[in-house]
């Protein structure tokens, strides 16, 4: 990002840690240069349209109150109504909500899909928290955000720690204070209230999609490559089932309770089983334990990062040592790993589009509710699958014209399309 003296800076950001908002104004610094006239518009993009900070008070099961803090944020919605996931997390800031919710903007425009970006957050750990009481905060913070939501204004999904039950709660919340059923509100729902099939995978499903066009492009055979993933929950775990289906080795394995590896590759199945009784990768029978940072040192076909933002730094993108990257979760390459691994040779598909699966069956649902009429799982699948492909054909060209990265020409489609949106609709009043 151009640097500006402190006072100059937005109240929520500081000079010396700007955080994911900072990254996200460094990203779209780096596209302005390629937006032609379009640039005088550009500062549309660094400032959110709405941002909203919440209490979410709720009564204990010890008979405490308890206060916690939520976010919506709604950075754009120039090319349609927000949308984007709420995530349940104790680390959860504004920075990180208002560079989630920009990165919902360039990953909806850069796939083409008719939504602008927005995306929520409670700041709370859900592991120190019964059912009831998440049931409680969801309502309350769904409660306390109606009045920027809707099924034409702004739609919530799952993220980190957040699933079908948390949207089925919001849904609820929603239509108890509207007097009306409105399952379009949030997508990610249960079948049983006009959820989608395919939802769950979408974005595992997504990854493998993306990683599967990259591989060609870069001639490496999916068949008999190495994997190593990060993050094992839906995203990563989906998409190394995938990988280990269609023949690759899946040789390592990370999150939260450690790492596991394998030279001869991992039982994918076997391991999602120990996952979903365990919790993590820790203890798994089928590899050994690995030093965490020694992860991102194995040599490898590809990386799939799909935890949480910011994993490859300036610290450990020397040591990456995998011929594809393809970003599963939110921004976790900064800017500055990103050059390293640029000129390290390392091709690097971007989360906007990488991991775009999700919000593109979200889509699907959303259209599905409002017409009443549910499509099977192959249709959605074979939807999914020509979007995915066509946004990275149209993204790979780009980058080959303005001789760029991935990332940075899927900005440029990304905000050409906002800001085509921003321009012919102009300002009103």
């Amino acid at each position: 990002m151009s640097q500006l003296p402190a006072h100059a800076l937005p109240s929520y950001l500081d000079a010396e840690h700007l955080g994911p908002w900072g990254v996200y104004l460094q990203q779209v610094d780096r596209v302005t240069p390629y937006l032609g006239s379009l640039a005088r518009w550009v500062e549309t993009l660094k400032r959110p349209k709405r941002a909203l900070v919440v209490d979410v008070p709720i009564e204990l099961d010890n008979g405490k109150i308890a206060h916690f803090e939520g976010y919506r944020v709604q950075h754009n919605t120039s090319r349609g109504p927000g949308k984007g996931g709420v995530r349940f997390h104790q680390d959860v800031t504004l920075s990180e909500v208002m560079a989630l919710a920009a990165w919902m903007s360039i990953k909806n425009a850069a796939v083409n899909l008719p939504y602008g970006g927005a995306k929520g957050g409670v700041r709370l750990d859900p592991r120190n928290m019964s059912h009831s009481e998440l049931e409680r905060v969801t309502r309350r913070y769904t409660s306390e955000i109606g009045v920027i939501i809707g099924p034409t204004k702004d739609i919530p999904a799952p993220d980190v720690n957040t699933n079908a039950q948390t949207m089925a709660w919001m849904m609820d919340t929603y239509s108890m204070n509207e007097g009306a059923t409105a399952t379009g509100v949030v997508t990610g729902k249960p079948i049983a209230l006009g959820g989608s099939l395919g939802r769950v995978e979408a974005t595992g499903r997504g990854v493998f999609v993306v990683a599967c066009e990259a591989a060609r492009d870069r001639n490496v055979p999916v068949p008999g490559a190495k994997v190593i993933v990060q993050g094992f929950g839906n995203v990563g775990g989906t998409a190394a089932r995938l990988f280990h289906e269609a023949g690759a080795q899946v040789i390592a394995a990370q999150d939260h309770t450690g790492t596991v590896h394998n030279g001869a590759g991992l039982d994918v199945h076997k391991l999602l089983a120990h996952v979903a009784a365990t919790g993590g990768v820790a203890g798994f029978s089928g590899g050994q334990a690995l030093d965490n940072a020694e992860f991102w040192t194995l040599e490898t076909d590809f990386l799939i990062p799909a935890a949480l933002e910011s994993q490859i730094t300036e610290a450990n993108a020397a040591k990456v040592r995998a011929k594809i990257v393809v970003e599963g979760a939110n921004g976790p390459t900064t800017p500055q790993a990103d050059d390293i691994l640029h000129d390290n040779g390392v091709y690097v598909v971007p989360d906007v589009l990488a991991n775009a699966g999700g919000v593109t069956v979200s889509y699907f649902e959303w259209v599905q509710d409002f017409s009443s009429f549910f499509w099977s799982e192959e249709e959605i699948n074979q939807r999914l699958e020509r979007i995915m492909r066509e946004a990275y054909a149209g993204i790979a060209q780009v980058a080959r014209e303005h001789k760029v990265t991935l990332r940075t020409a899927a900005f440029i489609v990304a905000c050409t399309r906002i800001l085509q949106a921003r321009q012919v609709r102009g300002l009103y009043p």
